[in-house]
């Protein structure tokens, strides 16, 4: 009996650390949003949702912006909040994990209704600045990922506290553990931030004028994407029709489709982001850090007599990057910063289509990811000249559906710029051999496996491999 006792102990305490793992390798997220200045806030945070199984949601913030100087609308993110806890039950039929509506409503706050820098100061705290400065406290060692859709006054406001009460060496330590990632500069204080604080892992396009900005890659119209999966049509007929509450919730498109989910898309768990390596590339895009040529906004169709100025970056930032790549729809090349994302467009598209579709039908009637897995390890190092395979043997779909296999090399992702060749090769091949390149200097070159199941909608996940070629 004793015997049996401690096994049973023993077993308790092995799924109390597998869980306890399970949950030290999500992202903590916090939310900042100025819900309501466009119906894209609204529809990013429904997206955000179907993916919150994989993240510890730390807030949700509202906030202002240029776009909504004296408003914060945190009984919206309520309102959508709502949908979502009558889909819940349905969404954990197929994957665990899904937060509790009552442990979100508790982590909703808001930031001052001011705009931008009048809400940064001596007696400027919100509950909003005081939830983050909570959340940085706790004794956690993750960072704490920080999407901003709206302006970051909130975030300014409790970097300006904790630098003013704190030890240096003690501040310090927290401003090292946030990810920021900014959609644009919507107020003054994103500027601010970056100047001020130089240690703060920073991810933007600067500036005022979003025509430049890497995140119009998730939906607007671009030479060589595909419009079909981000249209009005696509958008009612699998998102907003017959999904359920949560899909109802969903607006129609005024501005332009969910400008706001890149800043979360690259913390989405498929085999292929990386978001502590911005410049590896996701389906948020990809980023490098370097410090950008100053370059007025103001101008232009963006042109807004009572926008702040801009003013040169103090230091590297993370921010925009380009890809080439040829496009699945008229064969041409194109390249860019917003290729970067759009590149991805109808793998992640669907992917949120079968999300939604959780959330009103039993597992047996919906699509699920393949599970893909490699047979060798995803980091490899070979000398020039060396030829490995590359395999996938293992990789499984739940739901028992065929599968197609494309390896590709992801040039701007890796330090060697060369053409890279698989000889011989065929797509749909789940193992293949690769030849290393002759270099002259140690190299690396990303290699992606790209696994896409033949259910409706077709699902796809990667895998990346990492070779390392040395002379």
């Amino acid at each position: 009996m004793k015997k049996q006792f401690l096994l049973l102990l023993a077993g308790l305490f092995a799924i109390s650390l597998f869980a306890n793992a399970q949950t030290n390798n999500k992202h903590r997220v916090l939310v900042l949003t100025d819900i309501e200045a466009d119906p894209d806030d609204t529809q990013s945070l429904i997206r955000f949702l179907l993916y919150s199984n994989q993240w510890d949601v730390e807030g949700l913030i509202a906030t202002t912006s240029i776009h909504q100087q004296a408003r914060v609308a945190q009984e919206s993110i309520l309102k959508v909040l709502e949908a979502y806890k009558k889909v819940q039950p349905n969404l954990l039929k197929h994957e665990a994990g899904y937060p509790a509506y009552e442990m979100l409503k508790t982590k909703v706050k808001k930031g001052l209704a001011v705009y931008g820098m009048q809400g940064v100061g001596e007696g400027k705290d919100s509950e909003g600045s005081e939830w983050i400065i909570k959340a940085l406290e706790k004794k956690d060692d993750r960072p704490l990922w920080i999407p901003v859709w709206g302006g970051p006054n909130t975030l300014a406001q409790a970097l300006y506290k904790i630098k003013k009460t704190k030890p240096a060496a003690e501040a310090e330590r927290l401003y090292k553990k946030l990810r920021v990632y900014t959609i644009s500069d919507q107020d003054d204080s994103g500027p601010w931030i970056r100047k001020n604080f130089p240690s703060i892992f920073f991810v933007v396009t600067p500036g005022y004028n979003y025509a430049k900005a890497t995140w119009l890659g998730i939906a607007f119209p671009m030479p060589g994407s595909s419009t079909e999966v981000t249209s009005n049509d696509w958008l009612a007929k699998n998102i907003q029709q017959g999904h359920g509450p949560l899909g109802a919730a969903y607006p129609d498109v005024a501005y332009g489709m969910e400008g706001d989910s890149p800043a979360f898309l690259n913390l989405i768990s498929n085999g292929l982001n990386d978001a502590e390596h911005p410049n590896y590339g996701g389906w948020g895009g990809r980023y490098e850090l370097y410090l950008p040529e100053f370059e007025d906004s103001n101008t232009g169709m963006f042109k807004r007599e009572n926008w702040p100025k801009d003013e040169p970056e103090t230091r590297p930032i993370w921010t925009n990057a380009n890809d080439s790549l040829q496009s699945a729809i008229d064969k041409k090349m194109y390249g860019g910063n917003r290729e970067t994302i759009w590149r991805w467009r109808t793998d992640f598209q669907n992917d949120f289509a079968a999300r939604m579709l959780w959330t009103v039908k039993n597992y047996s009637e919906c699509n699920h990811a393949p599970l893909v897995k490699l047979a060798h390890s995803n980091q490899l190092t070979v000398k020039s000249g060396e030829t490995i395979r590359l395999s996938a043997a293992g990789t499984t779909d739940p739901d028992g559906d065929s599968m197609s296999y494309l390896w590709f090399a992801y040039k701007e992702a890796g330090t060697y710029k060369g053409t890279v060749s698989f000889r011989p090769y065929a797509p749909n091949m789940y193992e293949i051999p690769f030849t290393a390149p002759m270099v002259s200097s140690q190299q690396t070159i990303h290699l992606i496996l790209k696994v896409t199941d033949k259910g409706a909608p077709a699902l796809t996940s990667y895998k990346r491999v990492i070779v390392t070629v040395k002379p």
